[in-house]
């Protein structure tokens, strides 16, 4: 169960007889800019992410039950603390 493009051809002609040419046109007009709008913040959002301080969480994420399981058993590597004077 999905959607084809096949399924998208009677739903467009029915909006043609309904709407009519030139207002399907100019709404499909600005569907398309809205598109291009929304692809452009997504990129922009992309790039300003700081994508090595996500790597380096993303790695001490287990990716399996073994993982987890001997990362719960083992000591984590604590930072040294500093001493307060």
């Amino acid at each position: 169960m999905g959607f084809h493009m096949l399924d998208l051809i009677p739903v467009l002609l029915i909006a043609l007889a309904i709407i009519g040419p030139k207002a399907l046109q100019s709404m499909s007009r600005n569907l398309g800019k809205g598109i291009g709008q929304a692809k452009e913040v997504k990129d922009q959002v992309i790039s300003e992410l700081p994508v090595e301080e996500i790597n380096k969480v993303a790695r001490q994420i287990p990716m399996s039950p073994q993982q987890a399981i001997q990362k719960i058993l083992t000591p984590s590597e604590k930072e040294p603390e500093t001493k307060e004077k």
